[in-house]
Parts: structure tokens; C-alpha cells; sequence
């Protein structure tokens, strides 16, 4: 088996990085968290032929890029312990404490993913999914995890290189995705798109290094007149760097584009953060007034956020020489937001201080209790095995943000329809809708929805339910049941009335 250098990174170099955006955080608690996992793996070897103890350490290291409190990053290190050596839960727990003992308990039942037939990959599924209504701790640290696995895949046969790769592109990005971790997200889908369309994977990497080349310059002299602009107009603390597009992002937009790199206005953006929101609007009043932005290419995430928390200000301008550049403005917490999502709500300011607004251990997106409760009902297998390619629909499928009349904004898979939309509101307004109005446009039922739709529902209170026939065109799996429970009921009706007997 070929030997894959993955350059180990050092625990004083881990210790390091922690204290640097915690300063309170135990130095000394770290290394023997660090010293015990060593001891525990002893002369275990990765398939790459270097020692174990490296792929704890490298998963701690992205917990810590993500400014994680330190006992994460200790439970990191520890999370292979009780499922790979003879150390156990009980050992950790009276050296490390209850909570760290509980998260690396939680990674240790998620166990590690064993391609033996559907149903225990399905098992598999079923447990992250209740682990992060448990704890969504224990789900960072299973993308971190799974993160150094991918990038360490070389080591591995090639059957096997393909199943991570694929389970990771087609579950972990898009949960990652539906918790805002977009850094996150775009990582384990760049270390996948190279396993999974190797191909594919070469074309994007040379097209997106030949569309840059040359452009660092253009890049920099843009930087710094955004700089100098928005000095001039005394916004303070300002910092402004480009961010290049993530490999299989941009793969799915040229996709998108019949392959067009002139139509991907965003291959590098630029991105303005700021102290404060006012802030936010005021440097894009700024770069107006410097440049002309490009009709219906300005996207306000402040004022009406993303589902997954997505918070920015988005604007496309024609800039020197007539070139296209997107200008992405936001905050620091926003833009903290946007790397690593909910996580970020464990982190530290850069005074060592939490975050003034943590979010509580048990607190999570609401989707994920939705899909913790579909998973416990789904226990059967067969009927699980069923349901699973509506639960890949509602949960993995690309998103899109729709609008009620009021600015609420209604989270819907992609191909979503009007009677999707009615259903997502409430499911007497789906059970009695009639009509549909989408952007001040009569639509019917069955009309595919965009993104930043504003949709208008019409009902009829005399409606009995819905019609069977919407299960033609309704995509969510909210939709799909209510229809279906509905034509049971009136088939139970229909039996009930013609045959003594049978009703209740």
C-alpha cells in the first residue's frame, strides 16, 4: 500500500491555535487528553502507515480552525478511544469529566460507517441524525473526522474510496449545508469530487486555474481601491479579501451555465466585513456610487436571511475595465456565521470572551428535530428503505427560499410547487388550497418554484381536502402524506358506506 504523507500538525502547535482565540482555555488539560489518546492507540497504525494518533490531532486542529471551546477540541482528540483501544467511557469520564465524556460516547455510537448491505448504512443514518437532536457537538466532530478521512483517502482501495467519497458528497455536505457550515460544506465536497468524478474533478481545477491566472493583480488593485473608498468615506475597521469558489461549486454552476465560465460571475469574490450592520449598508451605498451594479444581481441576506441562518449583503458590479466581480458584505459574526454556521455560536471573540449570544448545548435547527422524529418513526426497515429517497428530497436536495406576502421566508426543496408551498405553511392551508399567486402572477397548483419567490396561496374553506392527483406533482414528503392520508381516508369512507360493518 502506498505511504501518504499527510504532515502531521503538532500538539503545541493545536495548544497554540486554541489559546490564540482562548486564552482561558487549559493548556495543560489538552495535552493529556492528547498524551492519553496516544497512550491508548499505542502502535496503531492509519492505512497510510503513520501513527494513529495523527488523525485525532488533525481533527482537533479543524475543531480548533472553527474557534471551538476547548472541550470539544478535547473530545476531539479523544473520540476514537472507547471504539478502538481498551480505554473506555468510564475511564475518559473520571479523568475528562461528564460533558467530554458524553460527546466522544456520542461519536462512538455513531460508530463508524461499515458498507455491509442498505440497511446498515440506513442504521448508520438514522444514528447521526438522532445524535444531533442529542448533541449537535458530537456532529462537529464527525465532520471534522470524516474531513481528515477524505483528505487521507489515497491510502484506501479504490471501492472504498468511492463509497466515503459518495456518502460524503451526498449526506455529510448537505447536512453540513442545512447547518450553515458553508466552509465546512465546501471542503468535504472538494475532498469527495475528486473520488467521485475524477474527470470532472481535472477539467474544473485547470478551467478555474486558468481563469485566475493573471487576474491576482487585477484582484489586489481592486482590493485596495475598495479599501481606499471606503476609508475616504470613514468606515473604520473595515477588512476586505478576495475568496476563490470551491471546486465542485463551481462545477455545478457551470453545469448550470452549459459549461460557460464567462456566465460565473462569482469565481472570486470579494468580501467586506464590517463593525456593524449600518456599516454593511453604507459600504454598498460606497461601491455603488464607485461602480455600476449588474439589474437583479443584488441580494439582501441581511434583511431577509437564509433558513440556515445565512446572513450577507451580495452585490455584482461592472468594476475596472469593465470586468464583473460580486462583492459579498457582512459583519464579523456574520461572516463568522457563514464559515462554520451553527458552530460559530460556540466561539470566542477575539478578547478570549464566549460569544455574547451563545446558543444553549440542546439548541437546534428545527429541521434537524423534523428529521429526528421521522427517523424514530421510520424504525422498521422496510418501511425506512421506502422512505428514504423522500427523506434525500426534503433534507439533502438543493434548497430554495420562498416568500409568503408578509417576508416570511419558507424553506423548500428545489422543484418545489405552489401545493409544496401551502403545505409548508400549515396543513389545513394545503388541504383546502385552490390557486396561487407568484409574484403577483395567477398560477396553478402545480407551478415550479424559484428562489426568492413571493407566493400568495388562495383557499376555500368548503374544500373537503385535497386532491389525489396533487401526489402527481408535490415533491416535499410534508405534502406527499397529507395527500396520501387523505385519499386513505376517503377510500375508508367509500368501503365503510357500501359494505355493513366495516366502519367505526
Amino acid at each position: 500500500m502506498q505511504t501518504v504523507s499527510t504532515a502531521p500538525h503538532s500538539i503545541e502547535a493545536l495548544c497554540a491555535l486554541v489559546l490564540s482565540y482562548d486564552p482561558n482555555a487549559s493548556e495543560e488539560k489538552i495535552k493529556e487528553a492528547y498524551a492519553f489518546a496516544k497512550e491508548a492507540h499505542g502502535s496503531q497504525k492509519r492505512a497510510s502507515g503513520e501513527p494513529y494518533i495523527t488523525h485525532p490531532l488533525a481533527t482537533s486542529f479543524t475543531l480548533a480552525e472553527m474557534k471551538l471551546p476547548s472541550p470539544i477540541i478535547i473530545a476531539g482528540l479523544l473520540h476514537d478511544v472507547p471504539e478502538d483501544t481498551d480505554r473506555t467511557l468510564d475511564e475518559i469520564e473520571e479523568r475528562f469529566g461528564s460533558d467530554i465524556a458524553a460527546m466522544v460516547a456520542g461519536i462512538t455510537k455513531l460508530g463508524k460507517i461499515k458498507y455491509r448491505g442498505m440497511e446498515r448504512y440506513i442504521e448508520n443514518l438514522r444514528k447521526m441524525f438522532l445524535s444531533m437532536a442529542a448533541d449537535v457537538r458530537v456532529v462537529f466532530i464527525k465532520f471534522a473526522d470524516r474531513l481528515h478521512n477524505l483528505e487521507t483517502l489515497e491510502a484506501v482501495p479504490p471501492k472504498k474510496q468511492y463509497r466515503i467519497a459518495l456518502e460524503s458528497l451526498e449526506i455529510f455536505a448537505p447536512i453540513a449545508n442545512r447547518l450553515g457550515m458553508g466552509e465546512i460544506k465546501g471542503r468535504l465536497e472538494d475532498a469527495s469530487f475528486k473520488y467521485i468524478y475524477p474527470k470532472e474533478f481535472e477539467w474544473v481545477k485547470e478551467l478555474s486555474k486558468s481563469s485566475r491566472e493573471g487576474k491576482q493583480d487585477y484582484l489586489e488593485r481592486v482590493m485596495r481601491l475598495t479599501k481606499e473608498i471606503l476609508h475616504e468615506a470613514e468606515l473604520n475597521n473595515v477588512q476586505v479579501h478576495g475568496r476563490a469558489k470551491h471546486l465542485y461549486s463551481l462545477y455545478r454552476k457551470l453545469v448550470r451555465h452549459d459549461r460557460n465560465i464567462a456566465r460565473v460571475y462569482d469565481l472570486i469574490a470579494i468580501r467586506v466585513i464590517v463593525d456593524s450592520v449600518a456599516d454593511c449598508y453604507g459600504a454598498l451605498g460606497i461601491i455603488h456610487n464607485k461602480w455600476t451594479p449588474l439589474k437583479g444581481r443584488i441580494k439582501d441576506y441581511i434583511a431577509q436571511p437564509k433558513p440556515n441562518g445565512y446572513r450577507s449583503l451580495h452585490t455584482t458590479v461592472f468594476c475596472e475595465d469593465g470586468e464583473i466581480v460580486e462583492f459579498q458584505i457582512r459583519t464579523k459574526d456574520m461572516h463568522a456565521i457563514d464559515e462554520y454556521g451553527i458552530a460559530a455560536h460556540w466561539a470566542y471573540d477575539e478578547d478570549g470572551k464566549i460569544s455574547t449570544n451563545p446558543t444553549p448545548k440542546n439548541y437546534q435547527p428545527e429541521w434537524v428535530h423534523e428529521l429526528a422524529d421521522i427517523h424514530r418513526e421510520l424504525a422498521d426497515k422496510r418501511t425506512y428503505l421506502k422512505s428514504l429517497e423522500d427523506l434525500k428530497i426534503d433534507i439533502f436536495k438543493d434548497r430554495i427560499f420562498v416568500f409568503t406576502p408578509k417576508g416570511d421566508v419558507i424553506d423548500l426543496p428545489e422543484e418545489s410547487t405552489c401545493v409544496d408551498f401551502a403545505y409548508a405553511i400549515h396543513t389545513d392551508i394545503g388541504n383546502t388550497c385552490t390557486a396561487a399567486k407568484v409574484n403577483e402572477e395567477n398560477r396553478s397548483l402545480d407551478h415550479v418554484l424559484k428562489n426568492e419567490d413571493m407566493v400568495e396561496i388562495f383557499v376555500d374553506k368548503g374544500r373537503k381536502g385535497p386532491n389525489p392527483g396533487w401526489l402527481k406533482f408535490a415533491k416535499t414528503r410534508q405534502a406527499r402524506s397529507k395527500i396520501k392520508q387523505y385519499a386513505k381516508s376517503r377510500i375508508s369512507s367509500w368501503i365503510s358506506g357500501i359494505i355493513p360493518g366495516t366502519g367505526k
